[in-house]
C-alpha cells in the first residue's frame, strides 16, 4: 500500500457536501464490488475538521496497479464537475498508520431479539428479558447514508478512524474499502 489518490468534492450550490460524499462513496463501493477488489482501502483525511459527515476528501489507498485498475473502470464518470481527483501519488515517507473501519450500532432491540431467538431457540419472553429496550445504542460517529441494492433500504454506514500507530498492519479490505484489521497510511 504505497500509493494514494485524493478525490476532493467541489463546492456545489445545489448539493450539500454530505450528499455528494454519499453519492461518490456509493459509486466507489459498486466499482470495488464489481472488481472483487480487496486491496484498496479508504480514508477521510478531513473528517476531524468536518462540521458534519466525513469531510470533502475521499482518499484511496493501494498499489499503483490496483489504483490504476480502479481508475480504468471510469467509476467516477457521473461525478464530472462535482469532484477533482489528483494523480496517483507515492505515500509520503513520514506517514504513520491507522485503521478505518465500519462500526455497526446495536440500535434496534427488536432485530437483536429476533436474532437471539433464532440462535438460542428462545421464545419472545426470554428474548425480551435477555435484550431489554435499554440495550439500544446511539453512535456519535460520522457516517455515510447509503442505499442497499440487495434490500432496497437506506442505512447509515458509521466510520471510525482508529488510533494512529507507527507500524502498518496487513489485511484485506471489504468492498467499502474498510477493514477490521488492516491499516492505511495516515498523513
Amino acid at each position: 500500500m504505497d500509493r494514494y489518490q485524493d478525490i476532493r468534492l467541489l463546492p456545489d450550490p445545489e448539493f450539500p457536501e454530505t450528499v455528494l460524499m454519499n453519492a461518490l462513496f456509493s459509486k466507489l463501493h459498486r466499482a470495488l464490488a464489481r472488481m472483487q477488489n480487496r486491496a484498496i482501502g479508504v480514508s477521510f483525511p478531513h473528517f476531524e475538521n468536518a462540521s458534519r459527515g466525513l469531510g470533502d476528501v475521499l482518499r484511496l489507498h493501494g498499489t499503483a496497479v490496483e489504483l490504476e485498475r480502479l481508475a480504468a473502470t471510469n467509476w467516477m464518470a457521473a461525478m464530472d464537475g462535482l469532484v477533482h481527483d489528483t494523480p496517483i501519488r507515492p505515500v509520503p515517507p513520514h506517514a504513520r498508520h491507522r485503521g478505518v473501519r465500519r462500526v455497526q450500532a446495536k440500535s434496534n432491540p427488536e432485530r437483536l431479539r429476533r436474532r437471539y431467538m433464532k440462535r438460542h431457540g428462545a421464545g419472545p419472553e426470554e428474548a425480551q428479558k435477555a435484550i431489554p429496550d435499554e440495550v439500544a445504542e446511539t453512535l456519535q460517529l460520522p457516517y455515510l447514508q447509503l442505499h442497499s441494492h440487495s434490500t432496497g433500504q437506506r442505512f447509515p454506514l458509521f466510520i471510525r478512524h482508529g488510533p494512529i500507530q507507527e507500524t502498518p498492519t496487513a489485511g484485506e479490505f471489504n468492498t467499502y474499502g474498510l477493514s477490521k484489521t488492516a491499516t492505511i497510511p495516515w498523513f
